[in-house]
């Protein structure tokens, strides 16, 4: 019964990419699809991750093999007319494909960013606060009256 139930929590981690956008592609795959898939994942060129699993398969061997293998059978396939899952970006300030990375800004230059918007607003509120306190903007009313 435990069994059935880890299966089933596996079977479901798998068919929805295991929470992080990862699958195989076999449209753009030669064999298995699994560099493919980490291409898109990743967002970088297929040939890339191919570069990098042959080179590994040079210097490891059959541990690369072993882990190809595994991720072929680990990564399910892309459902057909499903695309990405989609995150908010807060920095791009758009949605983007979900990665496994966020990337996220540090702390400081998020602060560093509102602390810029801020002083950009409390600049506008003070011209405005000078141009409406002025003798022009009583001058350009009075004649606004008068036109009227």
């Amino acid at each position: 019964m435990m069994k059935d139930k880890i299966k089933e929590s596996i079977k479901a981690k798998k068919s929805h990419g295991w929470d992080l956008n990862l699958y195989r592609n076999k449209k753009k795959g030669y064999l298995g699809g699994v560099c493919a898939g980490l291409a898109d994942h990743f967002d970088v060129d297929a040939w890339v991750v191919r570069l990098f699993t042959f080179g590994g398969f040079l210097f490891l061997g059959s541990f690369v093999v072993i882990a190809y293998i595994a991720l072929w059978w680990f990564l399910d396939v892309r459902p057909n007319g499903e695309g990405y899952e989609y995150e908010y970006d807060e920095h791009q300030q758009s949605y983007r494909p979900k990665k496994m990375f966020k990337y996220a800004d540090s702390a400081n230059s998020r602060l560093r960013r509102a602390k810029e918007k801020l002083d950009d607003a409390t600049r506008r509120v003070t011209e405005m606060e000078r141009h409406v306190t002025s003798k022009k903007f009583d001058l350009d009313r009075e004649f606004s009256k008068i036109s009227d």
